[in-house]
């Protein structure tokens, strides 16, 4: 049976030491920031506005975590706080703008890979951009995916380290799901 093509972000499954402690961090979206961020999206700090975070762009080595959610302060509709899974520029435009981050350099994500090229075994220990980042299904939920053609030993944001045990995408195939951690992030040094 062939996976299905159901991308959703990077979703936290554990970290390398195997604690379960999967936290968030919190950090601050920019006033009317343009870029639109997903559950699931690899966030980076903003070059131009230090202290605040934005989308990561393929290839970007600097990333600090995964989106979570962002908290909004003042909700343009209701006034109130209000927690969602993504932020647009449509959804809020001023007030504080609170994103939680999974920061943790070592925690272990679950991620498909895109179309186009077959899985295999020796994937494992490889490393490869991400692509798609900043689009979603609708649903708040990033579509971001493993650029599979990307894959080499080195230069990559993230590494391969194992094959996940979801039924429907665990065929070495296109659009399998992979077990991935930070290769290049702003907190640790390159693997």
């Amino acid at each position: 049976m062939a996976n299905i093509d159901a991308a959703f972000g990077m979703r936290p499954v554990g970290t390398l030491s195997g604690a379960g402690n999967m936290m968030t961090n919190e950090y601050f979206i920019a006033d009317n920031e343009a870029s639109a961020m997903y559950q699931g999206d690899a966030i980076i700090q903003q070059a131009s506005n230090t202290g605040y975070v934005d989308i990561a762009a393929a290839g970007d080595e600097t990333c600090i975590g995964v989106l979570n959610g962002v908290l909004i302060d003042d909700h343009p509709t209701t006034g109130k706080p209000s927690f969602q899974n993504f932020y647009t520029q449509t959804n809020v435009t001023t007030g504080s703008i609170r994103a939680f981050v999974y920061d943790d350099p070592y925690m272990k994500f679950e991620i498909q890979g895109d179309s186009g090229t077959d899985s295999d075994v020796t994937d494992r220990h490889e490393v490869a951009d991400l692509v798609n980042m900043g689009t979603t299904g609708g649903n708040g939920i990033s579509l971001m995916e493993l650029d599979m053609s990307d894959l080499a030993a080195t230069d990559g944001q993230v590494k391969i380290v194992g094959f996940s045990t979801d039924p429907e995408n665990n065929q070495y195939d296109e659009h399998m799901n992979y077990i991935v951690i930070w290769n290049e992030h702003q907190f640790k040094e390159e693997l």
